[in-house]
């Protein structure tokens, strides 16, 4: 049973902005980005009540395979070779999966603690050590470390919540 159009009217106010910003960034082209919008947004509106992960993720996966969808319809040209094709689509792919990781983990550092995204951000984001880090932060370097230990575990469940498998 499909969901309510207000429903549908505000998952659109809230996510496509983002959602237009993470197609672009694949694309470059803004009238096919607000197609895969609005395609990602009707299944939405045809699917949600099966949804059992986070809409925001379960939003750029579908997204990322409208988008893949579309451009293995594009490719299907018979001058071009099947391998040129299938190295073609793997880099395609391989860019729109690095785009939606990074989106699915700010998203993600968005529901950790601040204490607990401050030692993430300092350790992985901006390669400090753990030394390094505890200068910046101000803190004990064993306490970064223990941080460091439990924002990790506390990001996998995040993780987990959203859908995003390892």
């Amino acid at each position: 049973m499909p969901l309510d159009e207000q429903i549908v009217a505000e998952i659109y106010r809230e996510h496509a902005p983002a959602l237009r910003r993470f197609v672009i960034g694949i694309t470059s082209s803004p009238e096919q980005a607000e197609d895969v919008v609005q395609e990602t947004i009707l299944r939405i509106w045809q699917q949600a009540p099966g949804i059992t992960t986070s809409m925001r993720g379960y939003l750029f996966r579908t997204a990322r395979n409208i988008v893949i969808d579309n451009f293995r319809h594009q490719q299907r040209r018979p001058q071009q070779t099947q391998t040129e094709h299938l190295e073609q689509m793997a880099i395609t792919v391989e860019h729109v999966d690095e785009l939606l990781m990074k989106v699915l983990m700010e998203e993600a550092l968005t529901r950790l603690s601040a204490v607990h995204r401050e030692v993430i951000i300092a350790l992985h984001y901006r390669r400090f050590t753990a030394a390094e880090a505890a200068a910046v932060l101000n803190l004990p370097a064993g306490t970064v470390k223990s941080r460091a230990f439990y924002a990790l575990k506390a990001l996998r469940a995040v993780l987990d919540e959203m859908g995003v498998k390892p």
